[in-house]
């Protein structure tokens, strides 16, 4: 998913690395029908983008899931939420 999301800012002019895409990941894990399953998965994703780039850093974030073949396999089972800290250097 962070991969996705760093070519959607490579695409965009705006690079990913080094040291300028990172994320944290959270995940909740629930007993379901006695057995404990990953219910839900939370990414923060942490950019930082040149000044005057954060609006294409913003729709990156948003139109990455829809391009992401790890995001659109687990979400059939498991709820994904994302969010971005976008920092300007």
């Amino acid at each position: 998913m962070t991969g996705t999301l760093g070519g959607a800012l490579e695409a965009r002019g705006i690079p990913s690395s080094p040291n300028k895409l990172w994320s944290e990941v959270e995940g909740v894990i629930e007993k379901v029908d006695g057995r404990p399953l990953i219910t839900d998965i939370r990414i923060t994703y942490h950019v930082k983008v040149p000044k005057g780039k954060r609006r294409e850093a913003e729709r990156a974030l948003a139109v990455h899931e829809a391009g992401c073949p790890a995001a659109n396999s687990v979400k059939r089972g498991i709820a994904l939420s994302f969010s971005g800290a976008i920092e300007e250097e």
